[in-house]
């Protein structure tokens, strides 16, 4: 990995401040929504960005990368 960052919208974020990554698209039903179908992505401190699913899939890939996958070599946990 040649870097802890990642870019998620216009934010370079270091990868050691995500905390979670939502695996389903936001669904609030309010109609002045402004994240609805995004994935979030929750840092520290209460903060949190959105992304597309492409851009979810690429931090779950650079988490893996940086943090070793959890299954293992056998694809289990």
């Amino acid at each position: 990995m040649d870097t802890p960052l990642i870019l998620i919208d216009d934010k370079h974020i270091p990868l050691y401040r995500i905390v979670w990554v939502a695996d389903v698209p936001h669904f609030c039903g309010e109609e002045d929504c402004m994240h609805e179908g995004d994935y979030e992505v929750r840092l520290d401190v209460d903060d949190s960005v959105w992304t597309n699913r492409a851009g979810r899939d690429e931090v779950i890939q650079s988490l893996n990368r940086w943090c070793g996958d959890p299954r293992g070599e056998d694809g289990e946990f």
